[in-house]
């Protein structure tokens, strides 16, 4: 017997999956970035955890670029949390260093968003990171999972697609 306070998943069977909205993007977008000294160790050496907001930052803008203020998407209750992350360090970035953060949907499966990432040197024959991100669009009033994203934001991505 299942106490009430402990809710049991679904069987797999019985979680509905939708396919009906898929997107992908061919292009990079691509948002520069400069290695300051409070992004490293005392080694001068990118603290891992720093990767993370330049990945951020170039996935905000690359929306904002498309037509998607990040801001309005809150104010109208919908947050889009990660609820993945997977990140490969092929070569560490220094203090004083520039780099481009390149980002791309690679996926949408009804509320979950797959976008790609790497950070490369300008020239782009160093490979830093590469990775990918998978986030979630989530009602906030509601605190739940949203059934589909919001239309602005579904069009705005398939029109990038």
């Amino acid at each position: 017997m299942t106490p009430k306070n402990n809710p049991q998943l679904p069987p797999i069977t019985d979680i509905e999956v939708d396919h009906s909205l898929r997107a992908t993007t061919e292009e990079w977008f691509e948002y520069p970035i400069t290695v300051h000294p409070h992004h490293t160790d005392y080694a001068g050496v990118v603290w891992h955890g720093n990767y993370i907001p330049w990945l951020e930052e170039a996935r905000i803008e690359y929306l904002r670029q498309i037509g998607i203020d990040y801001v309005d998407l809150v104010n109208a209750g919908c947050e889009l949390p990660v609820v993945e992350i997977n990140l490969r360090y092929h070569q560490p970035l220094k203090m004083g260093q520039s780099a481009i953060v390149k980002t791309r949907l690679n996926q949408i499966q009804k509320v979950r968003m797959h976008w790609d990432y790497e950070i490369v040197s300008f020239t782009s024959q160093q490979l830093y990171l590469s990775g990918r991100v998978t986030l979630v669009g989530i009602d906030t009033q509601k605190g739940k999972i949203l059934r589909q994203l919001p239309p602005i934001l579904q069009e705005a991505l398939i029109k990038m697609s």
